[in-house]
């Protein structure tokens, strides 16, 4: 009776007592429990690194664990159900895993981003098989460190759970033993989803048995001893006896791993069975061996086609990136969203998203002397079907990339393989019908290390032209009326040099005759289409003389060409043929332009279905139409998706409306306050600082030439120093490119001007102030245009200035020393070191 009336009298004393806590300490039984799967957890994403080569997506890794533990933990302290602690690590997985995994698609490093949530929602379903497709060291795309990162989340979160609400209910060997499946499939997933290479798999084998047998045996719910000393011989028998257990297992572990251990190349890993993505920057450029067939298999029968008609020609593959070197197929870190990519395919292949269908094909071809992995087709294939059984044995090997019509057979084409091929050929489409259709918005590969020659010629032959199709026809009838055709053979009356790299693209226009054959025209054509701000790449295949009755034709390297294709918007890709017919080649004189037009050579045959074309889209506008007219209602899921995404959009643009008005009010003080050497110091400032907040590395200590000379350094190296407001962003294809002269974006002069304002000791005029302002806005707008849209997103979202604090801890300046040195300077230098530091 004493005992059970002692809480009655407690009760009255302090009522508040009574009522359940909001909160509730979380149980100190199962923190060794965390403790163990972290540990255990860490030993097993150890084992990603054969996969990464690095320690980098270790950071990912365990913060994977403690976003994972912290909110298993949370949940328990707050009482929350298992669903609503499982929606709260959710978002604690997306609000700390941008900063984790991808901090340079978050914004400021830290605060997610649309692109950085959406890569962790990727990552989690998609990344798995990235990194068993991918070569190693894995390192795109951008999300594949969410992998790590949820693996470890998600073992961290239900082992937390579970030793908080489950083991500590009733333990018992077999509720201990279910929480090592978690740590036990992270082990076992470093091992499936790496290399044939082990990382110390022996050491981490071991350390995880020993950890998780001595966990299993000391944490064994034990029944109460009767005496001290009967707890005391209990303790001293259960060291005895799991020591004896431990070193057993590990004896034995060892033994037999030694033993029956796989051979590395036996060892079974998961990248080893699954093809991974094709890569056509593992064989050579198709362009680099043209020579190889006008000289070593002229004569030499390739293939035989049958089914084609007079003027088709061969593809064979289509080529849009250009590092100065070579015209390639795009390869993996250079597809665009406009390029697919190679794809697995069966029999049935897409069209591309960007053409007009005309003429149909149905061709079969039988492969002779012809050796490579490129697969020779005609038009756009809708269907490939190998005929024979060898060639069907390497069905699987078939690669497609249906933007650009190129086939590809990684294994490699041998004689007397059969396919055959339906097809859809590209509609022709007249001059006339071209000149108020604008180039297509897409995006391509890049185009680097442009010679500057050919950007002259490209000026000097679009000439006063002003539509993109009459601008590229006039590039084409200059090559193909102005220049020669020359393979190198022995029997031409000049050399020509075969490649047609930088240096070639420069020899081709520097000698006094431009000389050549479809390799270099082709190449220098697509250059000047790139520079000018249209998507132009080279294609490459065979233009076979095809009779009218011809059943067949044997195709042999005489025939290899080359051509330029440029899209039009709603068009397709319409093709150019720059390369001229003459080889009567003048040795005293330049020849002369030629006045007869370029004719029209190997177009696709035009469809009448035209018509039919243009009566199924009026179909579906008046479909469309029909649909309009109905009532509209607003449904209730709009609005609460209007409420969930709205209030983020407000924030996001609200922020970015408060920053731009700083920044307004920051410029208006620079330009307007002060006498005239400090308004132009102001101007440099601000060039200054919309470069810091673009991402340059810009110096906070040093003159304002040695800043110049750093910003004009990254301009380079970052592939930005030809910006150019004329073909930037107003043409339908920002291209950009690296080898320009760094005159394109200029510091420097006003860098000097600057100094020569705050130095000279002169009164400064309004008109210099208004032309160092024009400046240093000009040289920021060209490099806001050639940056990337998430790079000037991110500018938006920075605020850089002198009394900016990390900008003073980065420094380590202290104030007092440039004051004082700008007063010695002399009248308006105040403002003088400061921007020299800015």
């Amino acid at each position: 009776m004493t005992e059970s009336s002692t809480p009655v009298h407690a009760v009255p004393s302090t009522p508040a007592s009574a009522a359940p806590s909001a909160m509730r300490p979380f149980p100190a039984r199962a923190w060794p429990d965390v403790a163990i799967i972290s540990v255990l957890s860490l030993l097993g994403v150890i084992g990603y690194e054969t996969s990464f080569g690095d320690y980098n997506f270790l950071i990912a890794g365990i913060g994977g664990l403690v976003v994972g533990t912290a909110f298993g933990v949370l949940g328990y302290v707050l009482r929350l159900g298992v669903v609503t602690n499982v929606l709260a690590a959710l978002l604690g997985y997306f609000l700390f895993g941008s900063a984790l995994t991808m901090p340079a698609q978050s914004l400021f490093g830290v605060v997610p981003s649309l692109e950085s949530l959406a890569g962790l929602a990727l990552g989690a379903v998609w990344g798995w098989a990235d990194i068993v497709t991918l070569q190693t060291p894995v390192e795109a795309p951008y999300y594949i460190p969410v992998v790590p990162y949820f693996a470890t989340w998600l073992v961290a979160l239900v082992g937390t759970m579970l030793a908080s609400r489950w083991l500590v209910v009733r333990r018992t060997p077999l509720r201990s033993t279910v929480l090592l499946i978690g740590p036990a499939l992270l082990f076992l997933s470093g091992i499936l989803l790496g290399t044939d290479e082990t990382y110390f798999a022996g050491v981490r084998g071991v350390a995880f048995a020993a950890i998780a047998l001595i966990w299993l045996g000391w944490r064994r719910q034990a029944a109460p001893a009767a005496s001290d000393e009967g707890a005391t011989r209990l303790r001293r028998r259960k060291f005895a006896g799991t020591g004896m257990l431990v070193t057993g297992a590990v004896l034995v572990g060892a033994l037999a791993g030694t033993a029956l251990a796989p051979t590395q190349p036996d060892r079974f890993v998961l990248r080893e069975e699954i093809t991974p993505p094709f890569d056509p920057l593992a064989f050579p450029s198709p362009l680099a061996g043209f020579r190889a067939y006008t000289k070593d298999l002229a004569d030499t029968t390739l293939f035989t086609a049958k089914g084609l008609e007079p003027g088709d020609v061969i593809r064979l593959a289509s080529m849009d990136s250009y590092d100065g070197r070579l015209w390639n197929v795009a390869g993996p870190e250079d597809m665009t969203s406009s390029d697919g990519g190679f794809e697995l395919v069966g029999e049935t292949l897409p069209l591309p998203e960007l053409m007009r269908a005309g003429a149909e094909r149905s061709a079969e071809i039988e492969i002779s002397a012809y050796d490579d992995v490129w697969l020779p087709g005609v038009g756009y294939p809708t269907r490939l079907a190998f005929d024979d059984a060898a060639s069907v044995a390497s069905a699987g090997d078939l690669r497609y990339n249906s933007a650009t019509g190129t086939a590809v057979l990684t294994s490699g084409v041998d004689e007397a393989y059969r396919y055959s091929i339906d097809a859809t050929l590209q509609k022709g489409i007249d001059d006339d019908d071209l000149l108020d259709t604008p180039a297509a918005l897409i995006d391509l590969a890049p185009v680097e290390n442009t010679p500057d020659v050919v950007v002259a010629k490209a000026q000097e032959f679009a000439g006063d032209a002003e539509t993109p199709i009459e601008q590229l026809r006039a590039i084409e009838t200059a090559l193909k009326t102005q220049g020669f055709l020359s393979h190198g053979l022995a029997s031409d009356a000049v050399p020509s040099r075969a490649g047609h790299g930088a240096d070639r693209m420069i020899e081709l226009f520097t000698r006094s005759q431009m000389i050549g054959d479809e390799e270099q025209y082709a190449s220098a054509m697509a250059l000047m289409a790139r520079y000018l701000g249209y998507p132009a790449r080279v294609v490459m295949g065979f233009a076979p003389q095809i009779g009218d009755d011809a059943e067949s034709v044997e195709v042999v390297g005489d025939d290899v060409t080359a051509w330029v294709e440029v899209a039009f918007e709603d068009v397709g890709w319409v093709a150019f043929h720059p390369t001229p017919d003459e080889t009567d080649i003048p040795q005293d004189q330049t020849p002369k332009p030629k006045s007869e037009p370029q004719p029209q050579v190997r177009q696709p045959p035009r469809s009448d279905n035209e018509d039919e074309d243009l009566l199924t889209a009026v179909e579906i506008d008046d479909s469309d139409d029909e649909k309009k007219n109905q009532p509209f209602v607003i449904p209730l899921w709009a609005w609460v998706t209007a409420g969930v995404v709205g209030i983020p959009l407000l924030l996001f643009f609200g922020t970015m409306l408060v920053i731009a008005a700083i920044k307004a009010r920051r410029r208006r003080r620079r330009r307007n306050r002060g006498s005239g050497d400090r308004r132009v110091a102001g101007a440099w400032d601000e060039l200054t600082d919309e470069f810091a907040e673009l991402g340059f590395d810009v110096p906070r200590v040093g003159s304002r030439r040695q800043t110049a000379t750093v910003i004009e350094r990254q301009l380079r190296e970052q592939g930005l120093g030809d910006a150019r407001g004329a073909h930037t962003d107003t043409g339908p294809v920002r291209v950009v490119r690296a080898d320009a002269p760094a005159s394109g974006i200029r510091v420097m002069p006003l860098a000097d001007a600057t100094d020569r304002a705050v130095f000279g000791g002169e009164e400064i005029e309004q008109s210099v102030v208004d032309e160092s302002w024009s400046a240093a806005t000009e040289a920021v707008g060209l490099a806001r245009a050639a940056s990337g849209r998430l790079r000037r997103l991110f500018s938006r979202f920075r605020i850089r200035s002198k009394r900016d604090w990390a900008q003073v801890d980065i420094s380590g300046a202290k104030p007092a020393k440039p004051a004082k040195a700008a007063k010695r300077a002399g009248p308006g230098s105040g403002e003088a070191a400061a921007p020299a530091a800015g």
